[in-house]
């Protein structure tokens, strides 16, 4: 009898690690499905970088301010510039991995097209910082090293 008592509470030992093993992936899972870009985005402000380290910051305003709008496979972004009375909008597709976003612009305000058709091209590669509600697009150079990261936090 004993016997059996015991292979029982091992039995139900184990059961029970692997229902919290299998609790703890979908847990998981549903955490990642959170940090998404899909939604309305705000952009808060911005950092230079030198050597890698935050040079300065400088927050959005009134007068300045950039929306950028994600779907499940398209992005659209809306810059105001009050002191500026260019236009400054584009559109386009991307792609994202835990750390990386890839925006391919399709097309743009006549600025934006003109960036686009010149010698930058449509294709942007930025590090990605994502949480919830937050992320950073970070823009490198050539060596990897990080030179602006516009900082973003969710509105919708």
């Amino acid at each position: 009898m004993r016997l059996f008592i015991t292979a029982a509470l091992v039995f139900c030992l184990i059961f029970s690690c692997k229902t919290d093993s299998k609790n703890q992936h979908i847990d998981a899972q549903a955490a990642k499905k959170q940090h998404t870009l899909i939604g309305v985005w705000e952009m808060v402000g911005y950092y230079n970088y030198r050597n890698n380290k935050i040079l300065d910051s400088f927050m959005s305003s009134d007068s300045y301010k950039q929306i950028k709008i994600y779907t499940p496979t398209k992005v659209m972004w809306s810059r105001l510039n009050k002191l500026d009375s260019t236009d400054y909008f584009g559109y386009g597709d991307y792609k994202t991995t835990d750390s990386t976003l890839h925006e391919n612009l399709v097309f743009g305000s006549n600025v934006v097209n003109k960036f686009i058709d010149g010698d930058h091209g449509h294709h942007f590669y930025f590090e990605l910082e994502l949480d919830k509600n937050k992320f950073s697009q970070i823009e490198l150079d050539e060596n990897g090293d990080r030179i602006l990261a516009e900082n973003y936090m969710r509105i919708e």
